[in-house]
């Protein structure tokens, strides 16, 4: 379910059931070069008035909602008592909501206070999705992430001290050939010091028109084939070190194997899974993204 507004709308595949309220439209950074998302739309915050008007739109059609997904790529962006004042509406006119969750970027998250947190958590915040992409510090600037591996850390750790769970997203594939082994280190190790609740490993998806795939096309960005992912994969498993449970999903559309577990309890089971489809994709293969390109 979602409101009829400019532009596409993207969500994370566990809110497929959720209802989509965009309370911002776009991504407030929108430069990242492997992006593909929210560039035919110019960023802005939606005014009170229009958002609490879908509410009630939605609510007389759909009594029955009970999960919100606050889009677009960083609602978090907006102030506090903007969207305090959204979810409590959103309880007044959804009797049976549990649950509402967004995406945040590092840097909105860095700009909330612990009591904002607080009262979003208070409020019914339930999930923030929050994109990693990499740890590696020269590949978050080489793509123009905006943040460092550092800011990244502080940003997943605030979320968690004000028990918002956190599920954090990783690309495999980033760094190209030139940087997977930094990238899979370096990722894993921020992953293990932020210890989130989900961990998500997607797949680089070369999209049509994103500046990464331009660089791909001309030979100045060297993509990884199917053994050089399953490679990476493998090297940030076995290089993550959590010590409470993170629940770890790689079956995106995007990923070749698919992998589902828990760390640490299931570590080894994860990596003798990749071993084995590490033998089924031989190296030295064209590019994984040549084998994607409808996408």
């Amino acid at each position: 379910m979602i409101d009829p507004a400019e532009g596409m709308v993207f969500r994370p595949p566990n809110e497929a059931n959720s209802l989509i309220l965009r309370v911002t439209i776009g991504c407030s950074h929108n430069t990242c070069t492997f992006c593909g998302m929210y560039k035919d739309v110019r960023f802005r915050i939606r005014p009170l008035s229009e958002i609490i008007a879908l509410i009630d739109a939605y609510a007389r059609r759909y009594s029955h909602v009970r999960r919100v997904f606050l889009a677009d790529g960083d609602a978090l962006i907006a102030p506090t008592e903007h969207l305090l004042a959204i979810m409590e509406h959103l309880h007044q006119v959804f009797p049976h909501l549990t649950r509402i969750t967004c995406y945040g970027g590092p840097l909105s998250i860095l700009r909330k206070s612990a009591e904002d947190l607080a009262k979003l958590r208070a409020a019914g915040l339930y999930t923030v999705y929050l994109g990693i992409e990499s740890g590696d510090d020269e590949v978050l600037q080489i793509v123009n992430k905006g943040v460092t591996a550092a800011e990244i850390i502080e940003a997943g750790q605030k979320v968690l001290a004000a028990e918002i769970k956190l599920s954090a997203m990783v690309i495999l594939g980033l760094g190209g050939q030139e940087r997977s082994r930094q990238h899979a280190i370096h990722t894993a190790q921020v992953v293990s010091a932020i210890n989130p609740t989900y961990l998500s490993a997607l797949t680089l998806m070369l999209h049509p028109g994103s500046e990464l795939r331009r660089s791909a096309d001309n030979g100045t960005f060297r993509p990884l084939s199917a053994h050089g992912i399953l490679q990476e994969v493998r090297l940030l498993a076995a290089n993550i070190s959590v010590t409470k449970p993170c629940i770890f999903r790689s079956n995106h559309i995007s990923n070749i194997l698919p992998l589902a577990g828990t760390f640490p309890e299931d570590k080894q089971s994860l990596l003798k899974e990749i071993d084995s489809a590490l033998n089924l994709f031989p190296a030295g293969q064209d590019p994984f993204y040549n084998a994607r390109d409808s996408y």
